[in-house]
């Protein structure tokens, strides 16, 4: 996989236009149709353990390349990378938590949980962590989990979530903005021809996050689908 993906997203970092991607069309649409490939092997392999990922279309866990500049400072046509998330059962729309593999060179990795998520949304997760304490530390805390995953969230908080005591003893759980995992991947993973294979451990561990956080978003009543911008 690796060195076809790789070696073109490095090429397009360093002809980020239109004329040149024109001119590596073919190139571009065999990496295409091997992350499609790859897709589908994530599919099948979280299918085994998590049955919502069963016949989820390529189609809904796969990004186009060219950027959204509207909203952007940068006005480069291209991404640099290639995410893929499987987020079952409602596809890449969902707000809910789910699988992303980022294929990039120097920066690829494996991610879970949830990023970006609305203010509504966040008060649902940590609600329920407050509610649930026991249950999410024995998710997050447990060696199985922090094998793959040393830190759970990122983006905190300097203070305190609006309705929660700033002394009770687990404040810091629900400090994120962001409840997620993410473990690094190097390019030299992506040699070995079973490299999906080798994820399944880490993913497994993944599914015991999203289930959580994706229960309370469930439970909270709130959309479930993205709007569109």
């Amino acid at each position: 996989m690796k060195n076809r993906i790789f070696a073109f997203l490095k090429a397009l970092k360093r002809n980020n236009t239109r004329e040149w991607l024109a001119e590596h069309k073919d190139e571009y649409q065999a990496v295409m149709a091997e992350r499609d490939a790859i897709t589908q092997q994530l599919i099948d392999a979280i299918s085994t353990f998590d049955p919502d990922a069963l016949n989820m279309p390529v189609s809904q866990c796969v990004y186009r390349l060219m950027r959204d500049t509207r909203f952007s400072l940068d006005k480069t046509p291209y991404k640099t990378h290639i995410g893929i998330f499987v987020c079952p059962p409602l596809g890449k729309k969902s707000l809910l938590s789910g699988y992303y593999l980022h294929l990039e060179p120097g920066a690829s990795g494996i991610y879970g949980g949830n990023y970006e998520l609305p203010t509504p949304y966040l008060a649902a997760i940590r609600n329920d962590i407050r509610d649930n304490i026991e249950e999410y530390l024995s998710i997050i805390e447990s060696p199985e989990f922090k094998q793959f995953f040393p830190q759970t969230g990122s983006n905190f908080l300097k203070t305190v979530p609006k309705g929660f005591d700033r002394d009770w003893k687990y404040i810091d759980y629900v400090r994120p903005r962001e409840f997620g995992v993410l473990m690094p991947l190097p390019d030299k993973f992506f040699d070995s021809p079973d490299f999906i294979e080798r994820l399944l451990p880490a993913i497994v561990q993944i599914k015991r996050l999203n289930d959580f956080i994706n229960f309370a978003l469930t439970e909270s009543g709130l959309p479930l689908i993205r709007p569109s911008r």
